[in-house]
């Protein structure tokens, strides 16, 4: 299944950018209780980049960052991006303060 959906390009591509949505959406959300989490930007960005020549797409965030161990978890599954279980890690407040920042996936 995830390799017939995987290659229809523009699935693929939609899936990377909620992806990147998601991991901006989590710093917005951390960074409620902890502002330094901007490292002084607030300001979050997903940003889309092609490269003729190379003959490359690169989708790039500054967002949340996944570890080795999440890379490997969420990669390849789609419709995971690790949002859930993170919604789900958090008390019944954070929950509904985070749920209006971040889109379930």
């Amino acid at each position: 299944m995830i390799h017939s959906l995987y290659s229809n390009k523009e699935i693929f591509l939609r899936e990377l950018i909620s992806n990147a949505s998601d991991a901006a959406d989590k710093l917005r959300f951390r960074a409620l209780s902890n502002p330094d989490l901007y490292e002084g930007d607030g300001e979050l960005r997903v940003r889309v980049s092609f490269d003729k020549d190379k003959r490359t797409l690169t989708i790039a965030d500054n967002g949340v960052g996944m570890n080795r161990d999440e890379v490997i978890d969420h990669l390849g599954t789609i419709a995971k991006s690790g949002t859930k279980s993170f919604l789900e890690s958090m008390g019944s407040d954070q929950r509904k303060i985070a749920s209006s920042l971040v889109s379930l996936a």
